[in-house]
């Protein structure tokens, strides 16, 4: 009996993830060909050994997101500090390298750490944190929007069309809010209308219901936890400011205004969200940036440059997460 025939949605994905790759790397050609190879490599030899500090700059936001994750996570249950960046560092790499992104991601952590902790209770945590690493998202979005928008002089339609975006921002994050305070079972529902009665995935409803309930109802049973979790979360967003900071300076030889900073990290975080279906965002990171840094006055170059650098940092990471996940699979399984 044979077993070559793949289920329809997994060819579906594959052949997506290599369009999207496909179609990436083309992009990442051209524009490198129209700003000017010479120009970025330039940059990117100014950058030199700094690249280290900017691969340990990357492993600190890591560590954030660690830390928060380990906050949310329900007592008794604990992950040591190393255990929750080696889970996080390897389902990131399980991210970048596929469409499906946190979809694949998120359980790659919680089946890093299945040893230490049950794959319930760490999804549980999981899901808690993207709800706020979400939110703070979110507004680091809006914020270096209303900066853009207010500091610097835009055309008529970008202007009107960055106004549009905030208003949407703000608009998800307003019924975000709403849902959270109303607490509709929205997943359980849609799967028991979904799932036929006899499928797996209606016999576990019940599992889900719990986990929603555990979500909504996270910040009242655990207040405290709120404070330290925001501080990572803020952590994370700070150092991705401080990594495009020094990438800067060291590109150019002069550091930026901590506005501009604090502008192109926002729009980092725009690309990574809209684009987060091509692997690695490859060639609409560097078009992408190299927009806003043209929209600030610097021309595409060091837009271009900065996402290079950026996706350097990700491969050496990603890479790394590969190893992690494929070394406790070894151990796991002899």
């Amino acid at each position: 009996m044979t077993t070559s025939n793949s289920p329809p949605l997994r060819r579906g994905l594959s052949a997506l993830g290599v369009v999207t790759s496909l179609v990436g790397v083309a992009l990442f050609a051209w524009f490198v060909q129209r700003v000017g190879a010479a120009e970025i490599w330039g940059g990117l030899r100014q950058v030199g050994w700094g690249l280290a500090l900017i691969v340990a700059i990357g492993g600190l936001r890591f560590l954030a997101r660690a830390a928060a994750w380990r906050v949310c996570l329900e007592p008794p249950y604990r992950l040591s500090l190393r255990n929750a960046f080696l889970a996080v560092v390897s389902g990131d790499a399980f991210g970048n390298l596929t469409p499906l992104g946190p979809l694949v991601g998120e359980p790659a952590k919680a089946a890093f750490v299945r040893e230490g902790v049950p794959l319930a209770p760490a999804l549980t945590a999981l899901a808690v944190e993207n709800l706020i690493y979400t939110f703070t998202v979110a507004g680091m979005i809006a914020t270096a929007m209303l900066a853009l928008l207010f500091s610097f002089e835009l055309p008529g339609s970008l202007r009107q069309a960055s106004e549009a975006a905030v208003a949407a921002i703000l608009a998800a994050l307003a019924l975000a809010l709403v849902i959270l305070w109303r607490r509709p079972r929205i997943v359980s529902r849609a799967l028991a209308a979904l799932a036929p009665r006899d499928s797996a995935i209606h016999a576990r409803l019940d599992r889900v219901r719990a986990l929603e309930h555990e979500v909504y109802t996270f910040a009242a049973r655990r207040r405290r936890t709120l404070v330290p979790l925001l501080a990572c979360e803020l952590g994370f967003h700070a150092l991705g400011v401080l990594e495009v900071h020094l990438t800067w300076w060291m590109m150019q030889g002069a550091p930026p205004p901590l506005l501009t900073s604090f502008i192109l990290e926002g729009a980092n975080r725009l690309i990574t969200v809209v684009f987060k279906f091509v692997p690695l965002q490859f060639g609409v990171a560097e078009l992408g940036t190299g927009a806003f840094t043209t929209l600030l006055g610097y021309g595409p170059a060091p837009g271009a440059t900065l996402a290079i650098v950026r996706k350097t940092r990700i491969i050496v990471w990603t890479t790394v997460g590969t190893l992690l996940f494929v070394r406790r699979g070894l151990r796991t399984h002899p």
